[in-house]
């Protein structure tokens, strides 16, 4: 990572002040939350009481988090397949997400869509499809446009895999010619499944800088690791973008810290690459920052780790009592026949 490249609208000690106590302690519970959530959920899986996919969010918390806290949930928002973290930001309960993930009747899409497919009144969705959100987030920022609504935006995240699709280019064309408030997000883990992105893409370094202007777009990059330049970061990008009423193409640099999915043990990453990724955990690097701050201390953060740990496994014991969807209702809910 080239730190010098990333956009800092703000300092830390910015982001410390205009926030205060209170909202960033809910920050650091927001990405401990989401940890919690995506280790045990693996745990079932691997107990085989998860099937299908499943993409965890480990070591990328800060981007959601700080993206939705900056920008505020009123939004309109789409993901990809890794959606556990932003429907959990967005106001699905643990219980909720837990129960979708074992295909249970009491699911998020009443065990229906499982661990790809989350939804709340803002979320449009986690998309299967490697980039098929992305035109999904294009047409809510229409709607945006067409209802004459400036106080919202629809923000899109996607993967450094999904930038060498069509979709990618038709829609920042499309968004670009319309003049839409869309945030595009490409959150670059550098592996786009099993590839590096500087195989698979002919601009791999400060995606977003290059690629916007080609557009007629802004770009920016932001250090996906660090919760402060990401919060700083979009606070500012989503009042231009509701000022100009334009779309922006920002590339968050982070890091996964497991496999493409479940069953990808990552044996193509150089083990020395993951750990030095490691030692930038956004969790950690946020909970130090607050420790030195006088914010919270080791032992208020060892306690709040531990009450996530038992809400998450509480929500495994409800998946586990939750019944399985009745196939009478499988055609319920259906939009075409």
């Amino acid at each position: 990572m080239t730190h010098s490249a990333f956009f800092t609208p703000l300092s830390p000690s910015d982001v410390i002040k205009s926030l205060g106590k209170d909202a960033l302690i809910s920050a650091l519970r927001k990405m401990l939350f989401i940890r919690n959530f995506e280790v045990r959920a693996e745990t079932a899986y691997q107990m085989g009481k998860i099937g299908g996919f499943f993409h965890s969010y480990i070591g990328q918390e800060a981007v959601q988090t700080a993206s939705v806290m900056a920008m505020g949930e009123d939004n309109w928002w789409i993901t990809s397949y890794r959606c556990h973290a932003l429907a959990l930001l967005l106001g699905a309960t643990a219980n909720e997400v837990m129960a979708e993930l074992y295909g249970k009747a009491t699911g998020n899409a009443k065990g229906r869509g499982g661990s790809m497919h989350l939804y709340t009144e803002r979320l449009l969705g986690g998309f299967g499809i490697v980039g098929g959100q992305i035109p999904i987030a294009t047409g809510a920022a229409y709607t945006l446009k067409y209802q004459k609504d400036k106080s919202r935006v629809a923000v899109c995240y996607f993967g450094d895999g999904a930038v060498a699709q069509g979709a990618f280019h038709e829609s920042l064309n499309l968004a670009a010619l319309w003049d839409l408030p869309c945030i595009y997000v490409i959150e670059n883990n550098l592996w786009g499944m099993g590839t590096a992105v500087n195989r698979a893409l002919s601009t791999p370094e400060l995606i977003a800088e290059v690629k916007a202007p080609s557009f007629g777009m802004k770009g920016y990059t932001l250090d996906g690791m660090d919760f402060f330049n990401c919060y700083g970061g979009f606070l500012t990008i989503a009042n231009e973008v509701k000022k100009t009423q334009r779309p922006v193409l920002i590339e968050v640099k982070t890091q996964r810290f497991k496999g493409h999915s479940v069953s990808d043990p990552g044996l193509y990453r150089p083990k020395d690459e993951l750990s030095a990724s490691m030692q930038r955990d956004p969790i950690l690097l946020l909970r130090n920052a607050l420790i030195k701050e006088n914010i919270i201390t080791e032992d208020e953060y060892k306690a709040l780790d531990k009450q996530l740990k038992e809400i998450v496994l509480a929500s495994m014991e409800f998946a586990d009592q939750s019944p399985w969807p009745d196939p009478a209702t499988l055609e319920q809910d259906v939009y075409a026949p």
